[in-house]
Parts: structure tokens; C-alpha cells; sequence
């Protein structure tokens, strides 16, 4: 059995990235085109693989983009997964806790986490900033006002964090509204 596929990178082994809620993550920009996004993470070392995943109505599709963090890694799991609507551009982005870049938003690190250790940050975060805490419909904690949903993933005999960043825009009241079904299923 390969093993290898449930290792998790290091933080040093990561790209570090970003993140600001509803605007940007990394480098790529809520309401972006996918081909533009295609472009940006090309110039950051990213190779991608574009699909038409579900079409809304004649006029509107939703499309996926898996990025792999190299040629090399293509039969590897896709670090990051971005999500678009035709005439809306990027909706969500999901970013595998295995192999995706390492997100911080307010000095917390998001990705590739033991989950107890990560909620337990992010209560912290939320008492001293006085932000109400949430649960998604999954069980996962977050915070008001960080605009992220979190999942977990095994990794080897343990499990770590994944996170999903949207912006709903004016088409969706949540991500779950937005975020193909796929998402909840990540692994």
C-alpha cells in the first residue's frame, strides 16, 4: 500500500498564503475568471486541470479548476480546488490539508491541523475579540466574520484540517448554497 498519498506536508514544506474574507486568498480574487486564475497560479508554480461540473441553466455553469502544486505532483491529490460560476467567476476555494498552501487569517494557521488544536485557537481568538462562534452542519467549528468552513482529512493514523473560502456574492445566501456537493465530501 502507498502510504505516501496520506502524508501531509510540513508548514515549511507549504506555500504560505492569505486571506481575506470575501476578497482574496492567496493570490487569487473572489469574482476572478477561471482562465485569469489559471494564469495566476501558473505563475506561482501550479499546473491545472479544468472541468465542467454542473450546469445551472442554459446560460450558467459551474466549473471546477484542481491545481497541483507541480507537474510532478499531477497523480498526487490537487492542493487546491477552485470553484466557478460562469458570469460570476471564483465562488469558493478549497484547500486540501495534505498538500495545500498553509492560509492564515488573524495569526491563525487554517490548514494541515489537528483539529482540537485549531478550535481550540480559534475560541481563543473569538473570546478576546468578543466574535460569536458557529458550528457548520457538518459539526465543525468557526467564527463570525472568518467566512470559512472547515472539514478534516485523514492523514496517515490521524486526521488534519481542510478549509472551503467563499463568497456567496449576490447568488447564494450560504456556502452551502454555493459549494457543490462535492466539497462536503473531501477526504
Amino acid at each position: 500500500m502507498n502510504t505516501d498519498y496520506w502524508a501531509a506536508l510540513t508548514d515549511s514544506e507549504r506555500e504560505q498564503w492569505g486571506f481575506v474574507p470575501r476578497q482574496t486568498i492567496g493570490s487569487l480574487c473572489f469574482g476572478m475568471d477561471r482562465h485569469d486564475a489559471v494564469t495566476t497560479m501558473a505563475g506561482h508554480g501550479f499546473t491545472a486541470e479544468q472541468n465542467e461540473i454542473e450546469r445551472w441553466n442554459r446560460d450558467r455553469s459551474q466549473w471546477r479548476v484542481q491545481f497541483h502544486r507541480a507537474e510532478a505532483d499531477r497523480w498526487k491529490r490537487p492542493a487546491v480546488k477552485c470553484y466557478f460560476v460562469e458570469d460570476v467567476g471564483l465562488t469558493c476555494t478549497l484547500v486540501d490539508g495534505l498538500r495545500g498552501p498553509q492560509v492564515t487569517y488573524e495569526g491563525i494557521r487554517l490548514i494541515g491541523r489537528v483539529p482540537s488544536e485549531l478550535s481550540r485557537e480559534m475560541e481563543a481568538y473569538a473570546i478576546e475579540h468578543d466574535a460569536g462562534i458557529r458550528f457548520s452542519p457538518g459539526g465543525d467549528m468557526f467564527v463570525d466574520g472568518f467566512e470559512i468552513e472547515l472539514g478534516t482529512q485523514r492523514a496517515g493514523d490521524g486526521v488534519v484540517t481542510w478549509a472551503l473560502f467563499f463568497n456567496t456574492g449576490g447568488i447564494a445566501g450560504t456556502s452551502w448554497d454555493i459549494a457543490p456537493k462535492e466539497v462536503w465530501h473531501h477526504w
